[in-house]
């Protein structure tokens, strides 16, 4: 594997205002990616809690440069191998995909 750019990132766990445990991931001066704030009740706010009870793996991340909203997001899943073919099924709305092969069986059959 060949390293085509790197960045120094950083991981904080902070308390807003409202009293929120939030992760923050600081990719440089003024520009960083703030998790979604679960106590809002906003339609994202809502809409994270849900997910969350199902998935407590998952984040949400909204993007902040130069001190603004850029309505982008992060958004991933950090799962265990049995749980990912629940959430992809869930994503897509459907289980097509599993008519592929999983380049872990083809690794086994070498």
């Amino acid at each position: 594997m060949e390293i085509l750019k790197s960045w120094n990132l950083k991981l904080d766990l902070v308390k807003t205002k409202s009293g929120a445990i939030l992760h923050r991931i600081t990719i440089g001066p003024k520009h960083f990616f703030l998790e979604q704030n679960y106590l809002k009740d906003s339609k994202y706010g809502v809409a994270y809690r849900k997910i969350k009870e199902r998935y407590p793996e998952f984040y949400m991340f909204w993007e902040i440069k130069d001190n603004k909203y850029t309505g982008r997001l992060l958004a991933g899943a950090i799962l265990e191998k049995e749980d990912i073919d629940s959430f992809i099924s869930d994503v897509l709305k459907s289980e097509k995909y599993k008519e592929y092969k999983d380049i872990r069986e083809e690794i086994e059959e070498v």
